[in-house]
């Protein structure tokens, strides 16, 4: 018995972790060239609307925030 458990090699556990990295990402489904530069308009879309409501909301917080305090 305490020859098998001598026998067995212990993994490097850098190299178990890159290879298991490697072994998941062949699994995933990789977007297409197109759908990466459609998917990347679209954030870039959004971002900007977000940030448009945003600074309307804040303007409008500071200058209600002015009625009161003046």
């Amino acid at each position: 018995m305490a020859e098998k458990a001598k026998s067995k090699k212990k993994t490097n556990p850098v190299q178990l972790y890159f290879r298991e990295t490697i072994g998941e990402l062949k699994k995933v489904s990789w977007p297409t060239r197109r759908e990466a530069l459609q998917l990347t308009g679209l954030v870039i879309v959004v971002m900007f609307v977000v940030g448009i409501i945003l600074g309307v909301t804040d303007a409008g917080a500071h200058a209600l925030l002015g009625l009161f305090l003046s």
